[in-house]
């Protein structure tokens, strides 16, 4: 119920809170280290409902070895030939995957490293000297996304069901009138408070940090800037039409996986490469009842006023110092008025906050100042749980959020 009013900007009461253990549970779970508690949970979303904490997940459904982010939709080509092949080093997991169309070729490989848990990008699609960008616009344009109904409906089910509670009736299911008492946060007591936050989406910006590196984009868009728009512009018009299908399909909060950082997307680049698409997808949430969010990670401040401006509903995992660079309060103010942020533990949080009394000094604090927003805030991690964090430091937090309410 709180979830689900947070999304509306209402006041739940409390403060929500809903971390994200992905790269944390994944390790522990795959090098046989989880505290012999919580052995028996066979999932993050197990380990969450274990914990008694709230669900707002893009990752409760991703398979970390394949990708960062995504699951619920799938690559539909025209004209293009994928091969994908994966192989072991060790214990590593690598992934190539070759692309073939009428203009060229295109490589990009992936390798999951075991000891760390992590996903890392060995080559990318344009790492030659001389990048093949006509190929690369050629599969921009072919490139199109299915979404997933089934399994999206699965997973939210799942989610449901792990509080023992009955699946929602998707908003697509119900009346006009349900829909409209929905959409004003008149949230009945029987909604569940688990929301999958289907995290499939990425920026016309963000599709040359895929394909190129962050650092590398900057020089093509220097020197090949109507390659990189014709690229950008087929990306937009293929996401839009995945934002349509998933709010067709129910879905009431979506996430574009950008890693907004000042740093990587300077206001000026936000403006003229991902503003249009920010824009058009928050319009057509608003339209379908749904809430539009950006993964921010990073450096927020000069994106703060942009960002509100343009629409969007939220930030999830909003960084703040010493990782990033505006207080969470302060991010809520320069935000405006509706805008909606999660966060408030870093990796910083976990190296530095030793002691019982340690976390709950910390979260009283950032709770105090964080109650009169208690109705735009949700408290998280910023940007993930560390594999290196602490058992009893994650129970510190989920003691210290019960206690200080």
């Amino acid at each position: 119920m709180s979830i689900a009013r947070v999304m509306f900007r209402k006041c739940s009461g409390r403060i929500c809170y809903a971390p994200n253990y992905w790269q944390w549970f994944t390790h522990h779970r795959n090098h046989g280290t989880l505290p012999a508690e919580i052995a028996r949970c066979g999932s993050q979303l197990e380990l969450i409902r274990w914990l008694g904490l709230d669900v707002f997940s893009r990752n409760i459904y991703c398979d970390p070895t394949r990708y960062w982010f995504g699951g619920l939709a799938e690559e539909i080509w025209g004209g293009v030939e994928v091969e994908e092949h994966r192989t072991t080093d060790g214990r590593d997991i690598v992934t190539e995957k070759t692309y073939r169309n009428k203009v060229g070729t295109l490589t990009e490989r992936l390798r999951y490293r075991f000891a760390e848990s992590t996903l890392v990008q060995e080559k990318f699609l344009l790492d030659e000297p001389a990048p093949p960008l006509e190929a690369f616009v050629a599969l921009a344009r072919a490139r199109r996304w299915r979404f997933r109904r089934d399994r999206f409906d699965a997973v939210q089910r799942e989610a449901d069901c792990s509080r023992g509670a009955p699946s929602p009736r998707p908003l697509d299911a119900r009346t006009p009138t349900e829909r409209r008492d929905y959409n004003s946060a008149d949230v009945s007591k029987s909604e569940s408070v688990a929301v999958v936050n289907a995290g499939e989406l990425f920026s016309p910006l963000k599709l040359l940090h895929l394909a190129a590196g962050a650092d590398k984009a900057v020089y093509l868009l220097a020197d090949y800037p109507e390659l990189c728009r014709e690229a950008m512009d087929a990306h937009e018009a293929a996401q839009l039409d995945l934002v349509r299908q998933m709010c067709a399909a129910g879905v009431t909060v979506m996430t574009a996986m950008d890693n907004l950082d000042a740093m990587f997307h300077p206001p000026h680049y936000v403006e003229q490469y991902s503003a249009s698409f920010y824009e058009k997808a928050s319009r057509i949430c608003r339209e379908n009842s749904a809430k539009f969010f950006i993964h921010a990670c990073g450096q927020q401040r000069a994106l703060l006023p942009l960002i509100g401006a343009l629409g969007v509903d939220g930030l999830e995992g909003v960084a703040f110092p010493p990782l990033g660079d505006v207080a969470l309060d302060e991010a809520l103010r320069l935000g405006g008025e509706r805008l909606i942020i999660t966060g408030g533990i870093s990796a910083a949080e976990f190296q530095r906050l030793t002691t019982r009394d340690a976390v709950f000094e910390y979260v009283g604090e950032l709770f105090a100042r964080m109650k009169p927003y208690a109705h735009r805030f949700i408290f998280s991690a910023s940007c993930n749980t560390p594999y290196t964090a602490p058992w009893q430091t994650i129970v510190w937090f989920r003691d210290a959020w019960r206690s200080l309410q």
